[in-house]
């Protein structure tokens, strides 16, 4: 698939706020642990204890509004008219880190007030047709907690983290569309850090094959979430989602950020032939100041 310039909004793109479904978690009892095993089990264990829990939304569209927002308050951010990248295909991870790699990299440093030092440790590609082998999550969750953010450190830096883990450090999701035109189904939904309450997450283990735990966040339900949604987003447009960053924890910082709250969505508007969302998100380790 060849990534082209993306192109002018149309009348069919949904537009303005919508009411939607979003599946949150459901409140564990206490001193139970959530879990979610990344592949088959073991024997008499469910892949997860997480229980969906649907909820009615109003998502509010930030088109037009995109500066708003800002990853110390909102632990989101968006930026707009990024050049072109090298990688046109997407399809190999090889190339994608040798082309792409490089650009988030830079992007990170320029957009990240004070930030000396970015080490990306994975991405994901998501499509809905074809032999994409991932699609969009349609469940509300935060990519890390501070557990994991912590652990990941230590993961990828090794004998460096102990010092690293002493100063500012953040993972930042890096999410693009790979659509020729704007996108049309499946779009991000994401909540405004600031607004969500400390009993809204619920740290969920995720077990992999190898025997390493890392954590993720699922994220229950309260009225007072801020939901908000970039319409008709374009290949020439990023969305910054910060899912850790240890200054939060700082009493008296004053950043709320670092729980980027999101999940794709199924728009009631979209046209029943609408193209299948396509999209890359580029995890990494943020240091500085």
């Amino acid at each position: 698939m060849t990534v082209n310039p993306p192109s002018s909004s149309s009348s069919t793109i949904p537009r303005g706020p919508v009411t939607a479904t979003l599946n949150f978690a459901t409140p564990l009892p206490a001193g139970v642990q959530a879990f979610n095993y990344t592949s088959t089990p073991p024997a008499g264990q469910p892949k997860t204890n997480v229980v969906p829990s649907p909820q009615s939304v109003v998502i509010q569209d930030i088109r037009g509004r995109e500066s708003s927002f800002t990853l110390d308050h909102d632990a989101f951010e968006i930026v707009r008219q990024v050049a072109p990248s090298r990688e046109t295909e997407f399809v190999d991870d090889a190339s994608i880190a040798a082309n792409y790699y490089p650009e988030v990299t830079r992007l990170l440093l320029s957009r990240i007030a004070g930030s000396t030092r970015v080490v990306i440790f994975d991405h994901t590609v998501r499509r809905t047709a074809g032999s994409a082998a991932r699609g969009a999550v349609l469940n509300v969750h935060i990519d890390q907690t501070a557990s994991s953010a912590a652990k990941r450190v230590v993961r990828h830096l090794g004998p460096e983290a102990e010092a690293l883990l002493q100063g500012r450090y953040r993972i930042v999701n890096v999410w693009r569309p790979l659509n020729a035109g704007p996108v049309e189904s499946q779009p991000l939904a994401y909540a405004s850090s600031a607004s969500l309450r400390d009993e809204d997450v619920l740290p969920i283990e995720h077990r992999y094959p190898e025997g390493y735990v890392g954590q993720i966040a699922g994220i229950t339900y309260h009225p007072g979430q801020e939901w908000y949604y970039l319409s008709g987003m374009t290949g020439d447009e990023r969305i910054l989602l910060e899912c850790f960053d240890s200054e939060a924890l700082k009493e008296g910082s004053g950043v709320r950020g670092g729980r980027a709250a999101h999940t794709a969505f199924n728009d009631p508007r979209t046209r029943p032939d609408a193209e299948g969302r396509e999209s890359i998100e580029v995890r990494a380790l943020v240091f500085g100041p």
